[in-house]
């Protein structure tokens, strides 16, 4: 049987793979169908800081690390990431090359459908470990019913009228897979509305829609009916990041897209994501990108150049 189901385990990887690099022979990421994200990069120095969404990762070819505040998660074509909570963090390619790119698919979970799987398939698990102390994001083994249906969901979408029609449902039994493997509790995180967790969602929400803003921990503890020492050990449990330094990755991932995407100068970006201070935001930014904010520009124009001159050889 073990030998029957790594059989099936290396070639739904291989025609996942297959599948992802004709649907997206470019680089970078492409939203293929509603929910459903194609990434194929093809150096192990791209990287990124970003905001997470709550979704599920699964890699056909080469491997990932996610970083949340200093805790590091890396995933491969034998592993699948599941995050719960939109939490700034920063990725990277660890294993990819133009021969054999990193592969990977991604859809979104959507709370309502999480909730309306766990009610009817009546799977509530008790776990020793609480749901409101469960990190944001964890990396599973990843199982041969779940890479089955994932290959399903990438075929589907290679026709829209398919996809429309199949797509709820395997996305159904993706979540089914999900909540009787190890991640029940991270399932039941994002669905719960009620306790702890429910209110770190809330956390999450507020202080991502108004990062530019000062932060005011009391007044948002209060707000979400906790202690100040309670709302920190909760928001820690979760992010991996306490509250201020959930805000200042938000006020720096969006300083960079400025800057790079925008023109923005380090004074103007600053000022728009909320520092008084430039020389504060400067040495922020480079403890957090390791340059100064013009010199790490350059550096990212100079990589991206780099890259769009090799796809064009």
């Amino acid at each position: 049987m073990h030998d029957w189901n790594q059989r099936r385990l290396e070639a739904g990887r291989a025609e996942l793979a297959e599948r992802i690099a004709r649907a997206q022979p470019n680089e970078g990421q492409v939203e293929v169908r509603p929910g459903l994200y194609l990434n194929r990069i093809s150096s192990p120095h791209y990287a990124v800081h970003g905001v997470l969404e709550p979704s599920c990762c699964v890699v056909a070819e080469g491997s990932k690390e996610v970083m949340l505040g200093e805790e590091s998660f890396v995933y491969d074509a034998a592993h699948y990431l599941i995050a719960t909570m939109g939490v700034p963090a920063f990725a990277r390619i660890v294993h990819a090359t133009p021969e054999q790119p990193y592969l990977s698919m991604r859809f979104l979970l959507d709370p309502a459908v999480v909730t309306a799987v766990i009610l009817e398939s009546g799977i509530i698990r008790q776990k020793a470990e609480k749901a409101s102390d469960a990190k944001a994001v964890d990396v599973s083994a990843l199982s041969v019913d779940m890479l089955d249906a994932a290959l399903r969901l990438v075929r589907a979408a290679e026709s829209a009228e398919e996809y429309r029609i199949m797509a709820p449902l395997i996305l159904r039994e993706l979540i089914y897979r999900l909540l009787t493997g190890a991640q029940a509790v991270r399932l039941n995180q994002l669905a719960r509305f009620g306790g702890q967790d429910h209110r770190m969602v809330q956390a999450v929400k507020l202080l991502s829609d108004h990062y530019t803003e000062p932060l005011r921990v009391e007044a948002l503890a209060d707000q979400l009916g906790m202690s100040v020492s309670g709302f920190h050990a909760h928001f820690k449990a979760a992010t991996n990041m306490s509250p201020v330094q959930f805000q200042k990755q938000l006020r720096l991932q969006e300083a960079q897209r400025l800057m790079l995407s925008e023109d923005f100068d380090a004074g103007q970006a600053a000022y728009r994501v909320g520092y008084e201070d430039q020389s504060h935001f400067s040495r922020d930014y480079k403890r957090q990108y390791g340059e100064p904010p013009a010199r790490d520009i350059a550096r990212l124009r100079e990589l991206a150049a780099a890259g769009m001159a090799a796809l064009t050889r």
